[in-house]
């Protein structure tokens, strides 16, 4: 009995120690091929995947150190398989910079794996030793798997880091463009955060006690889908976007970045969207990013107005609200040219405005045919741009004829 029960397992050590013979003669043959290897690897990538002929030298360097990494980590790894599962992270990905997960995309990496693999398994019969074979494709299923597996987890940490540090310099940017300050530092920030468009808009509205991640996520998921590039932030319950419109847009046409608006609108919470002037680019977006939030804050003046809406549209209740910018544009872009034209018209309109827009009314005070009083009406309309027999239109005209008053009046107290 004894010696039968000795027999079984004296072959199983005797098979054992065969399979580590073949192991061990596989792991210098291995050895001898690493750097062979990783050599045909570079090359197969360049012969077969473009993204990776279009990168830049040194970042292809990265990646052919990678690619010896990895060859050299199996066969560490299967010279002594009873460690477990193969520390990936560290020994292959370990050698090339953070940044590198910039310049290739998760997908990009699974193609480089199967490259490496396909080189290593059309290689199994002059790299194993004799009957070591199948032992050998099993490690290097299993090793890729692996590989596989750490590439995902490095990428997901880090896209969640990456998302956070963009999350915190884009509320930095916009905190600036708000303030007007550290404007040097904007086009360092902007090519950080991949910006690369112009002309620029700022949008502002509310956040409507929606979750801030989540109407932030959207906002970029929808500028994104306009061809945009976006830069977002959250202040108190005011979220600001900077928009940096889709090639082809010319920076004077209004009606290109008020359609760009439109598809962001719904993604704000309830209340007013409003839409600062175009700029040239990130670094003068202050301007509109300004522009933009005092529409917010005096918009609630007019509630009948359009979702989005315009800043320039609402100048009479950013002027009322304490806007200097608005004060002075009203007075620049209405009372000046009136003034310009000569007393008549800004005497007509006064007249027209205080008589409840009559016509009647108006020609009778000014000792005028009603004809001359239609003709007048239709210059102040040709210079400033807005009806004075519209609801709307006589609101701005008064409030910036009243303002253009004041500043006449506070230029010769200057005096």
């Amino acid at each position: 009995m004894s010696t039968q029960s000795e027999e079984p397992r004296g072959a199983a050590a005797e098979g054992a120690d065969h399979g580590d013979a073949v192991r061990a003669e596989t792991v210098q043959r291995l050895e001898r091929a690493m750097g062979t290897l990783g050599t045909a690897a570079v090359a197969r990538m360049e012969s077969r995947l473009s993204w990776f002929r279009r990168m830049s030298a040194a970042d292809r360097s990265w990646v052919g150190l990678v690619a010896q990494s990895g060859v050299a980590a199996f066969v560490d790894w299967f010279r002594d398989p009873g460690r477990g599962r193969p520390p990936i992270t560290v020994e292959v990905f370990g050698t090339a910079p953070r940044e590198l997960t910039r310049s290739v995309t998760l997908q990009q990496t699974v193609d480089m794996i199967r490259v490496v693999i396909d080189v290593v398994e059309n290689q199994v019969e002059e790299l194993a030793a004799p009957g070591g074979e199948q032992q050998l494709r099993e490690a290097v299923l299993r090793y890729t798997r692996e590989v596989a597996f750490s590439s995902a987890k490095i990428y997901a940490r880090a896209a969640e880091a990456r998302g956070a540090w963009d999350a915190r310099l884009e509320a930095l940017v916009v905190d600036a463009l708000l303030h007007g300050d550290r404007e040097e530092g904007l086009e360092t920030w902007g090519s950080a955060l991949g910006w690369s468009r112009t002309p620029v808009v700022a949008i502002a509205g509310g956040l409507g006690g929606q979750d801030r991640d989540s109407v932030l996520e959207d906002l970029r998921a929808a500028a994104r889908r306009g061809g945009h590039d976006v830069i977002a932030g959250v202040q108190g319950e005011r979220v600001v976007v900077v928009l940096g419109l889709a090639e082809n847009t010319a920076a004077d046409d209004g009606g290109a970045r008020m359609r760009a608006a439109e598809p962001l609108a719904d993604t704000f919470g309830s209340g007013p969207v409003v839409v600062g002037p175009p700029v040239a680019d990130l670094r003068a977006a202050g301007g509109s990013v300004r522009a933009a939030v005092s529409g917010l804050r005096a918009a609630v003046a007019w509630p009948d107005a359009p979702r989005p809406v315009a800043a320039e549209d609402l100048l009479p209740e950013r002027a009322l609200e304490g806007d200097p910018a608005a004060r002075h544009q009203l007075v620049e872009l209405i009372y000046r040219p009136l003034l310009g034209a000569g007393s008549p018209l800004l005497d007509t309109l006064s007249v027209y405005l205080e008589h409840a827009s009559s016509l009647e009314s108006t020609a009778r005070m000014l000792f005028v045919h009603p004809n001359t009083v239609r003709y007048r009406l239709s210059r102040i309309a040709e210079l400033t741009g807005h009806l004075p027999s519209d609801g709307r239109g006589s609101f701005v005209l008064r409030v910036a004829v009243t303002l253009g008053r004041l500043s006449e009046r506070a230029g010769t107290a200057g005096r």
